[in-house]
C-alpha cells in the first residue's frame, strides 16, 4: 500500500517538473515588450467580477469616462466589457477561466480588472483555482507592482512582487498523500526572479533611485529563496551606482512598522507569497486594502486591479453601495500611465490623495454611517474637474 502512495506522488511530482520546465524553455525565449505608441486603438477589457465588482466599476467607468473622453472620441482608446469572470459562470465551466473568456481577455492590449470571488475549501463554491492567478499564468504577466504613497509621513514605497512562481503558482498543484499528509509547492526559476529582479532595478535607475530591497526567506527556505537572493546579487552588480541588501521577511514586515526605519526602503523586490503580505500592511498606511491599485505586467499584456477582494459579505448584509471604489480608481490611474497617458494619471492621483488622505470631506465606512462609493465618486469628481487641483493638492505639503 505505501508503496502505491508513494508512486503516485511521484508522478504527480514528475507532471509538475516537466510542466515547470518546459516554462522556463518558453521564457528562455523573450520576446520584445510592447509598445503603445504604435497601437492604434488600445484595447482596453473591462472586467467587471463578482460581489462589490460590478458596483465599484460603475464608478470606476464614470471617472475613466470622463479623464478619457477626447481619446475615447477619436478612436485612440477601446473598452470592452468582458463579463465572463463571476464566479458563477467560472463554476458553471469548472474553470478559473472559461475558454471564451481567456480568449476575449487575450485580444486586448490591457485589461481593468474588479475584484473576483476566490473558492476555498469547505466553501460554497467547488475549490476552482484563482482567476487572478491563472490569469497571471496565462498572460505571463510576471511582475506585480504596487506603489505605496504617504507624502507627509515620507513614504514613498514601490513594490516589485513575482506573480507566476512562488508558492502561489502551484497552490492548486498540491498533493494530498495520505489522510495524514498533504504537501503543497513552491517554485523559483532562475529566468523568473531575474525578470523581476532587473525590472525592480531598471526602475531604480529610471527614476534616480539608489537602493533596492530584495525580500526573502533565504535564510530557511534555503534552495527557493536562494536562487532569488543569488539572483539579485548576480544582477545587483549590473548596476554599480545602486546599493542593494537583502531582508528577511518577519523582520521586513516589523521595520515597514518602524517609523524611524520605514522611510529609507524605497524600491522593494520579492517572491509572490511575501509580496502579497508586505503590500496588504503596506496599503495601510495609505489608508487600507481599499485605498490601493496594483499592477500586473508581462510584455504582452497588462492587468490593472484593485488589491481587495469580492466582499460577498457586504453583498449578504445589503452594504454593497457603501463599498469603497478608491483602489479600483487607483488602479484605473496605473492604468492610464502605463499606456502613455502620463499627465491623465497624475491628475487622477491627485484627486485621489486630496479625497482619501487630505481633505477627506466624505469618510466611507463600508456601512451606512459612512458615504457611499456613488458619493464619494461625486466628491472625486468635482476635484479631478477643478481648475486649481494641482495648487490644492501642493497646499497639503506647506508646514
Amino acid at each position: 500500500m505505501n508503496d502505491q502512495v508513494i508512486e503516485r506522488a511521484k508522478n504527480h511530482f514528475a507532471a509538475i517538473v516537466e510542466e515547470q520546465m518546459a516554462r522556463v524553455e518558453k521564457m528562455k525565449k523573450a520576446e520584445d515588450w510592447i509598445d503603445y505608441g504604435k497601437i492604434d486603438p488600445v484595447k482596453i477589457g473591462f472586467c467587471w467580477g463578482d460581489g462589490i465588482g460590478p458596483i465599484i466599476s460603475r464608478e470606476t467607468q464614470r471617472v475613466l469616462e470622463y479623464l478619457l473622453a477626447d481619446h475615447i472620441k477619436k478612436g485612440r482608446l477601446e473598452f470592452t466589457t468582458i463579463e465572463g469572470l463571476t464566479i458563477e459562470n467560472r463554476v458553471k465551466c469548472m474553470k478559473a477561466i472559461p475558454d471564451d473568456v481567456l480568449k476575449e481577455l487575450k485580444a486586448c492590449h490591457v485589461i481593468l480588472k474588479a475584484p473576483t470571488t476566490t473558492p476555498e475549501k469547505g466553501g460554497p463554491y467547488p475549490n476552482i483555482e484563482s482567476a487572478n492567478v491563472a490569469m497571471r499564468r496565462e498572460l505571463d504577466l510576471f511582475a506585480n507592482v504596487r506603489p505605496v504613497k504617504v507624502p507627509k509621513e515620507g513614504i514613498d514605497w514601490i513594490f516589485f512582487r513575482e506573480n507566476t512562481e512562488g508558492a502561489y503558482i502551484l497552490g492548486s498543484r498540491g498533493i494530498q498523500v495520505t489522510e495524514d499528509l498533504a504537501i503543497d509547492f513552491k517554485v523559483i526559476t532562475k529566468q523568473g526572479a531575474e525578470r523581476i529582479i532587473r525590472m525592480a532595478f531598471e526602475y531604480a535607475r529610471n527614476n534616480g533611485i539608489n537602493s533596492v530591497t530584495v525580500v526573502t526567506k533565504a535564510n530557511v527556505v534555503k534552495t527557493t529563496d536562494g536562487l532569488f537572493l543569488e539572483t539579485a546579487e548576480r544582477i545587483g552588480k549590473e548596476y554599480p551606482e545602486i546599493t542593494w541588501e537583502g531582508w528577511y521577511i518577519d523582520i521586513m514586515t516589523a521595520k515597514l512598522i518602524d517609523p524611524k526605519r520605514r522611510t529609507h526602503f524605497r524600491v522593494m523586490v520579492l517572491p509572490n507569497l511575501y509580496g502579497d503580505i508586505l503590500t496588504d500592511e503596506a496599503a495601510e498606511f495609505q489608508g487600507g486594502v481599499g485605498t490601493a491599485g496594483s499592477a500586473n505586467i508581462g510584455k504582452r499584456y497588462a492587468m490593472f486591479e484593485a488589491i481587495h477582494g469580492s466582499a460577498p459579505r457586504m453583498i449578504k448584509e445589503g452594504r454593497g453601495e457603501y463599498a469603497d471604489p478608491s483602489s479600483l480608481i487607483r488602479a484605473s490611474a496605473m492604468m492610464i500611465r502605463h499606456i502613455g497617458l502620463s499627465d491623465i494619471a497624475e491628475q487622477l492621483e491627485m484627486a485621489l490623495d486630496i479625497t482619501g488622505q487630505y481633505e477627506k470631506k466624505l469618510a466611507i465606512t463600508g456601512r451606512s454611517d459612512g458615504a457611499t462609493g456613488h458619493e464619494f465618486c461625486d466628491y472625486l469628481m468635482e476635484t479631478v474637474k477643478d481648475p486649481q487641483l494641482k495648487s490644492r493638492w501642493q497646499s497639503f505639503f506647506v508646514s
